[in-house]
């Protein structure tokens, strides 16, 4: 290939990156340094790291750093555990497993608002589950500061660990054979091929969910909100806690919206570092 098409084909991409990644970012972080408010957009005044420094003053935000790191810790491995589960009883299925791939993959299919309104009709004065729970303790089920972090956590759990199962489900569908016959002549046991055969042919997709579920964690909104609206403030996520900063007093804090966009990303990349080194690795090794 020569230096012309080499150009022609790598131009576009680079061009179309820097629009839809680098601009934005740039853009963000030059707005984490102004004073800028719904009301005024036209007139940002730079005021330096007064917004960072507001933002790292406020114990409603180190709430919400904790309880989406709580969620990082609880949900994504529960979602790894769950998820391998899954995959693992479906790929012994032979009969009847697109039905239940179809019945398995629905949480995928729907939309976050949507099933977390669902959800929270199952526990409000009439739902089913609240029904239920009266009847068993006569008393009607409330929702509290002290149970909605667990309502959440169980909605985040049914919601997320369907990509974790269908990536895991293909990836047992390359192991080859020849390996669990082999560890099976060996005399392995279902934990010993699974530890020994299973789980070292998963491990790049075991990283890949990982990763992809720790920066879905960062971002939880949807489910937060339905449950918790303006009050269970100790249940607000990041992203909630932003979007309400962003939105304060109808006026709109929109530079300090930003530089909590900032902080968030360098929290992601924090808790991503370990991972990152691991795949890091892998991938050297594979390569030698």
């Amino acid at each position: 290939m020569n230096k012309r098409t080499f150009w022609g084909f790598t131009v576009p991409s680079v061009a179309v990156m820097l629009t839809l990644m680098i601009v934005p970012l740039l853009a963000t972080i030059w707005l984490g340094f102004q004073r800028l408010t719904l009301r005024d957009l036209q007139n940002p005044v730079f005021i330096g790291f007064d917004n960072y420094r507001d933002i790292l003053s406020d114990p409603e935000f180190w709430s919400a750093a904790r309880w989406t790191i709580l969620l990082v810790i609880i949900v994504v491995p529960l979602q790894l555990v769950l998820g391998l589960t899954i995959a693992l009883l479906l790929d012994r299925v032979k009969r009847g497993r697109s039905i239940y791939m179809a019945a398995l993959l629905m949480p995928m299919v729907v939309t976050p608002v949507v099933g977390s309104l669902v959800y929270k009709d199952l526990f409000d004065r009439g739902g089913l589950i609240a029904w239920i729970w009266e009847s068993i303790t006569d008393d009607p089920f409330q929702v509290t500061s002290s149970n909605v972090r667990w309502l959440i956590i169980i909605q985040l759990v049914w919601a997320v660990t369907p990509f974790a199962f269908i990536t895991f489900f293909a990836g047992l569908q390359t192991l080859p054979q020849d390996r669990v016959e082999a560890a099976q002549i060996d005399g392995a046991g279902f934990w010993r091929q699974l530890w020994h055969v299973t789980l070292p042919h998963l491990r790049t997709l075991l990283l890949f969910v990982a990763l992809i579920s720790i920066m879905d964690m960062y971002r939880v909104y949807d489910q937060v909100f339905v449950w918790t609206g303006n009050r269970f403030t100790d249940a607000h996520t990041l992203a909630v806690y932003n979007v309400r900063t962003a939105t304060a007093f109808d006026i709109g804090r929109l530079g300090k919206g930003n530089a909590m966009s900032i902080l968030t990303v360098i929290g992601i990349f924090v808790v991503l570092i370990p991972f990152l080194y691991r795949s890091y690795k892998d991938q050297i090794a594979e390569r030698d």
